[in-house]
């Protein structure tokens, strides 16, 4: 969430801002005048009671006439008193309700943009896969030595599940082991997060505006919410806290499944395991100081490279324009592995800054040296996720006799080094 005093104090720029974001830039003048309304009704109230209070403490000193005069204009004001207790607290609820859905201000390197085509290609790591023999799909190779069953999931759970088989499930042991080794080194503390949490922390975190609430499966008589990664639940561990300012930056890395109901994605990847309701995710997640968040985003996306260039994939890095952002991130970098069978590349990790906006929403805050208390910075950034991440070795790695290479990163975590009928 954004401050009210910098929208109200940078009114056009915000709005040039909402419009880069595929937002309706007039909402930014409905809340401003609510915001308005809203200081002139508390205004208002505070001159009431200032007027009650005082008819109290001298009321004793009045005639009787006095009094009976008094009391006729105490009621008069005790009725608009209640008037307007009435519309500040409708004017607080839509002001809210607008204000959340208002996105984060861009960093200012931030490519403007409507959607993924305006993304900014920053660098490509490793040439695309080639083969000397006709190359096969994840799905086949998942079919062809019995890793992946989506056809028993669809008979069970239905459309976009899958039951990893055999090897793969192995593969996946792996890759979080390899994950948390090479990020704890660096000074992470490991998680395993809840996997539901309440509906105040999901709407503090900020992605159910838009198409954020469709993607979420939501439990309305629990009041809860499953988590779309482990950030839902790992970033909202420290709403209401105050860190020290030496404990900065406190870092996580967490491990869980994730569930999306994948709403606008209809006819998008509906074979094999890209795009499912259900995967698993090692995530991280830091809270910094707002002048150390660059740098650690940054830190964030290097460790995200370490673990892809260990298992010598193909990637590239783009930094995300402002119409393909999520509301809660000021600057996004996507790491896109190569997928043979599409000849492109494929989102597999998403590294984001998002600044104060969640820290406001979830009163996340740090104490400075000189006492006052200011928000944290938040990000977080894609370790592995699981599914993907397997689609890409299969591909990747696969053999002309129809085998699976194990990368070599992962080889010493599993008794084998080739997958094979």
């Amino acid at each position: 969430m954004l401050n009210i005093k910098y929208i109200r104090d940078n009114i056009e720029a915000v709005k040039k801002t909402m419009t880069a974001r595929n937002f309706k830039a007039s909402v930014i003048d409905e809340l401003v005048d609510l915001d308005k309304n809203k200081r002139d009704f508390q205004t208002q109230l505070e001159e009431i009671r200032g007027a009650k209070n005082k008819f109290n403490k001298e009321i004793y000193k009045l005639s009787d006439k006095e009094k009976k005069s008094k009391i006729v204009e105490m009621t008069a004001l005790v009725k608009k008193e209640e008037k307007l207790e009435q519309d500040l607290a409708t004017t607080i609820e839509t002001f809210n309700k607008l204000m959340a859905d208002v996105p984060n201000i861009p960093q200012s390197d931030v490519p403007v943009g409507k959607d993924s085509s305006d993304n900014e290609e920053i660098k490509k790591v490793g040439a695309p896969t080639k083969f000397d023999f006709k190359n096969k799909t994840h799905v086949e190779i998942g079919e062809s030595l019995d890793l992946i069953d989506t056809r028993t999931a669809g008979k069970v759970s239905g459309s976009r599940f899958a039951y990893l088989k055999n090897e793969a499930v192995l593969l996946e042991f792996a890759l979080i082991r390899y994950a948390f080794d090479t990020i704890l080194k660096e000074g992470f503390t490991p998680v395993l997060p809840p996997m539901l949490i309440k509906e105040e922390m999901m709407q503090g975190l900020g992605y159910l505006s838009g198409q954020g609430e469709a993607e979420t499966y939501h439990f309305a008589k629990d009041k809860m919410y499953f988590t779309g990664t482990a950030e839902h639940s790992l970033i909202p561990m420290h709403a209401d806290d105050i860190f020290q300012e030496k404990e900065l930056p406190k870092r996580y890395v967490g491990f869980s499944s994730a569930f999306r109901r994948e709403a606008g994605s209809y006819g998008k990847d509906t074979k094999g395991i890209f795009r499912l309701h259900q995967f698993d995710k090692v995530e991280m997640v830091s809270y910094t100081k707002p002048e150390d968040s660059e740098k650690e985003h940054q830190f964030l996306l290097s460790l995200s490279e370490k673990l892809m260039t260990g298992l010598n994939l193909p990637y590239r890095v783009v930094k995300l324009c402002t119409g393909d952002m999520a509301n809660p991130s000021a600057k996004t970098y996507d790491i896109e592995t190569w997928l043979p069978s599409e000849k492109t590349y494929r989102e597999t990790h998403s590294i984001s800054n998002c600044t104060a906006y969640q820290a406001r929403r979830l009163k996340i805050r740090y104490k400075a040296k000189d006492g006052t208390n200011h928000f944290v910075h938040t990000l977080n950034g894609t370790g592995f996720a699981i599914g993907r991440i397997l689609i890409m070795i299969l591909e990747n790695y696969q053999q002309k006799n129809g085998s699976v290479k194990v990368p070599e990163a992962l080889q010493s975590y599993l008794n084998f080094k080739i997958i094979k009928k």
